[in-house]
């Protein structure tokens, strides 16, 4: 007889956040996401996370609470190992939380670690740690902390006026050189803004490893790539397999950040596989998020292999941790090999 979803149930995930995060499009005081919690018949629960970030995608709390809830009574009694069949929503955080709390409960019923059912080919990954939108002396500051927890690679937020965002990188690479520099501008750049950024960095003898996202159009994208020569990541430019195609057709980017809360668990499975298809190194990435949306990350990152990039440092910026397990270790480190079954990450 098949497992079938009992229930799901939805609610609110508040965390304050130890001081603003700030991108191009606006800065987030606490994280304002979604809990799911998913029910199998046999008992068996597993949690998923929706992390809507308006600064990045203009989707609120209250509309990804909506759709997962909307998506939960359309999932109540189907076949818990049958995703390709399971009714989720269009919101993308929403399908987020609902396929990740649910693929957590099925890899738990089945006594595996999540990153098994992506492939299991890794089982650790390091991420890099950001520095938002601060004022230079505070990136700085942060960038000492970076390197005192033994990560080697800043990945530093501009996209705002040229002169500020350099005068942040500038900091911030003083205070801790040798780094690894990437930038991102979560599409905040004109090609011509872009471009003088990378002038004024390299007139100062600072080389970034990657831009990301520097312009919104695709074809500022490829302007920055030929100009800038620079390797360039696209993140809300990749928010498809269609997209990504598209990209790969334009010669717009190098690498594919992929994100669960822009395309859903499976989703980023999907978009994953075609990036590397197209040629593209691949980029895991997320918004505002707790331990348990980014060690989901992880896991699908360990568990297809060869991730270039790494993004999953948010939980180290919550004022208040609200999950245990699988914490991040000293030098950004996700060490999966300890978890026995699931995300292996769940409330307090």
């Amino acid at each position: 007889m098949r497992t079938r979803v009992r229930r799901i149930t939805v609610g609110r995930l508040d965390a304050p956040m130890k001081e603003p995060f700030g991108i191009a499009g606006g800065a987030q005081t606490r994280a304002a996401n979604v809990l799911v919690r998913a029910e199998l018949d046999d008992g068996t629960v597993g949690w998923g996370e929706g992390a809507p970030m308006p600064a990045f995608n203009g989707v609120t709390q209250a509309q990804t609470l909506s759709a997962a809830r909307a998506a939960a009574a359309a999932l109540r009694g189907a076949a818990a190992g049958a995703w390709g069949s399971w009714k989720t929503p269009r919101n993308a955080c929403a399908r987020a939380a609902v396929e990740t709390a649910l693929l957590d409960a099925w890899t738990r019923r089945l006594g595996i670690p999540l990153r098994v059912f992506f492939g299991g080919a890794e089982e650790r990954i390091t991420t890099d740690i950001t520095i938002p939108i601060v004022a230079p002396e505070k990136a700085a500051d942060a960038a000492r902390g970076i390197r005192a927890f033994g990560v080697r690679t800043l990945k530093i937020k501009v996209g705002k006026r040229v002169q500020d965002d350099a005068a942040r990188v500038l900091s911030a690479m003083a205070a801790a050189p040798s780094s690894k520099l990437m930038l991102d501008a979560n599409a905040g750049y004109s090609p011509a803004d872009a471009l003088r950024l990378l002038a004024r960095l390299r007139s100062e003898g600072v080389e970034p490893e990657l831009f990301e996202q520097p312009t919104p159009a695709m074809a500022g994208l490829r302007e920055v790539r030929r100009k800038g020569r620079v390797p360039v990541a696209a993140d809300e430019s990749a928010d498809s397999p269609s997209a990504v195609m598209r990209l790969a057709a334009a010669t717009a980017c190098d690498v594919v950040n992929i994100k669960v809360m822009k395309l859903g668990l499976l989703g980023a499975l999907e978009t994953a596989r075609v990036a590397r298809a197209c040629g593209f190194s691949l980029m895991i990435g997320g918004l505002v998020e707790t331990r348990l949306g980014m060690t989901a990350a992880a896991h699908l990152a360990c568990g297809l292999g060869r991730f270039a990039y790494a993004d999953l440092d948010t939980p180290l910026f919550l004022a208040e941790d609200p999950m245990r397990g699988v914490p991040i270790g000293r030098g950004g480190v996700y060490d999966l090999s300890k978890v026995r079954s699931g995300i292996g990450v769940s409330p307090r």
